[in-house]
């Protein structure tokens, strides 16, 4: 079973990285309303750096589907297990 708390580590690393913001946290509540700078292009970006940095890949209604961080976190939590999404 995906460690979830060395995903929210990892996924944090990648938002910092992607949004070039050392200091920005995330929750499982997190939006991209939560974020500035955080548009379709970002979202594009962010989903790239996620897939790279964890192994996985991700399709286009998984990613329509995502309603927030704690959502791309049990998603790539499943990817880890070798599921698929629901």
């Amino acid at each position: 079973m995906a460690d979830k708390n060395q995903i929210w580590i990892g996924l944090t690393r990648v938002f910092q990285d992607v949004f070039d913001d050392p200091g920005l946290t995330v929750t499982p509540t997190t939006t991209a309303h939560d974020v500035e700078g955080w548009d379709s292009l970002m979202h594009i970006q962010l989903l790239v750096a996620a897939e790279a940095a964890f192994g996985v890949r991700f399709n286009t209604g998984e990613v329509a589907a995502l309603k927030n961080v704690g959502e791309m976190v049990d998603l790539i939590a499943r990817r880890l297990d070798g599921g698929r999404a629901s």
